[in-house]
C-alpha cells in the first residue's frame, strides 16, 4: 500500500514533465554534426562556444541538442572528484541546508577544473548544461538528489549522490542527465578509467522511467523528503540504461526483492511503446547457474507481462532482457 501511494504521488508529479516523443519528427543529425565540428573547442569563452553551437540551428530543441551532445562528448568524468564530493555529501547528509550551501560554494572550483582539465563529476556536468542552456536563452535548472545504477545501489542512510537538469523547451519541461550520457567509469585494479561513450537515452528522457533511478531532493523552502517515498525508491528494481532507448518501463513488481512460496508465480510487467516488437526473455540465475525462464507471455497494447512459475525453493536473480539487452533485475526468494 505504501509503495502504491508513493507511485501515485510520483506519477502525479511527473505529469509536469513532457516526453522526448514530442520531437520524433526532428532529425538531430545537423545538431550532432555541429557539436562534433566544435569538438575540443575552448571552454574559456562560453558565450562564444554556445553561439557557435546554436546559431545555425532553427529549432530550440536542436539548439539544446547541440549543447548537450557537445558537453557529453567533450567532458570526461572525474572519478576522484566524484569521491571527494560523495564524502562531503555524506558529511552533510542530515543537514540539508548545509549541503545546499556547500553545493553552491563549490561551483568556482568545479568550473576551474572544467577549464583546466576538461573533466568533472556530475555536479560539473549539470552546472555546464545549465550555464550554456541559459546563455542560449533557455530556462534550465540543476536538480540534486539520488541516482541508482546497477553498480551503485543505495541504502536507507545513503546521502544524495547525483545531479542532473531539467530544461524548458516550447513551454514544456524535460529531464536530462549529461553525466550518464557521457560514458562510464570502471575501476580496474584500484585505478579509475573513464570510457567516453555517448549514450542517447538520457537526453530528454521519459519522465516515468527517469524516476526509476533518479530521486530529487527538495530545494530550500519546500517540504522535506518523505522517508517512505525515498525508501520506496531505494527498494525498486535495478534498471539498466538500455531501458531508456525504447523506452521500456518496468512497472511490476514494484520492489526489487520479493518473497514467494514454492509453486507460486510472479508476473513481471513492462510498459512498452505501442509499436514495440522486441523479443523479451527472462534469465533466471540461481547460485551462479543461469538458464532461460519459460514464462507465459501476455501482450496487450502498451504492455508485456511475463508470468514465471517457481517450482524450486532458493534465491533467484531474475533478469529481464529485450533483444539480448538487460532491462531490469529483480530478486525472488522462494521459500
Amino acid at each position: 500500500m505504501r509503495n502504491f501511494i508513493f507511485l501515485s504521488t510520483l506519477l502525479f508529479s511527473l505529469m509536469s514533465f513532457a516526453q522526448r516523443s514530442d520531437f520524433n519528427h526532428i532529425d538531430f543529425k545537423k545538431a550532432d554534426s555541429i557539436a562534433d565540428y566544435y569538438k575540443d573547442a575552448s571552454l574559456r569563452n562560453l558565450p562564444v562556444l554556445t553561439h557557435n553551437l546554436t546559431t545555425s540551428l532553427e529549432t530550440d530543441v536542436e539548439k539544446f541538442r547541440a549543447i548537450y551532445t557537445w558537453i557529453s562528448t567533450n567532458i570526461a568524468n572525474d572519478y576522484s572528484s566524484y569521491v571527494k564530493i560523495s564524502t562531503k555529501r555524506k558529511r552533510f547528509a542530515k543537514d540539508r541546508q548545509a549541503f545546499l550551501d556547500w553545493n553552491t560554494s563549490i561551483t568556482p572550483k568545479v568550473f576551474k577544473s572544467l577549464l583546466e582539465d576538461r573533466k568533472t563529476a556530475c555536479t560539473g556536468y549539470a552546472y555546464l548544461v545549465k550555464e550554456m542552456a541559459n546563455l542560449a536563452g533557455f530556462n534550465c535548472d540543476i536538480i540534486d538528489g539520488y541516482g541508482r545504477t546497477p553498480t551503485l545501489l543505495l541504502k536507507a542512510d545513503s546521502a544524495p549522490n547525483h545531479s542532473w537538469n531539467n530544461i524548458k523547451i516550447n513551454e514544456k519541461w524535460y529531464l536530462c542527465d549529461a553525466t550518464w550520457s557521457a560514458g562510464q567509469t570502471m575501476v580496474i585494479n584500484g585505478t579509475p578509467l573513464f570510457q567516453q561513450d555517448y549514450f542517447d537515452g538520457y537526453f530528454l528522457a521519459d519522465a516515468e522511467l527517469f524516476a526509476k533511478n533518479h530521486f530529487p531532493i527538495q530545494k530550500e523552502g519546500s517540504q522535506p523528503i518523505k522517508k517512505e517515498n525515498l525508501d520506496a525508491f531505494i527498494a525498486g528494481p535495478v534498471i539498466y540504461k538500455e531501458a531508456f532507448l525504447a523506452p521500456i518501463i518496468p512497472i511490476a513488481p514494484v520492489a526489487m526483492h520479493n518473497n514467494i512460496q514454492k509453486g507460486a508465480s510472479v508476473t513481471f510487467t513492462l510498459q512498452v511503446p505501442k509499436e514495440f516488437i522486441g523479443n523479451t526473455q527472462l534469465l533466471l540465475n540461481k547460485g551462479g547457474s543461469q538458464k532461460n525462464g519459460n514464462p507465459n507471455i501476455i501482450k496487450k497494447e502498451g504492455k508485456i507481462s511475463l508470468v514465471q512459475n517457481f517450482e524450486k525453493k532458493g534465491l533467484y536473480d531474475v533478469h529481464i532482457s529485450v533483444e539480448e539487452q538487460l532491462i531490469a533485475t529483480y530478486v525472488i526468494k522462494v521459500k
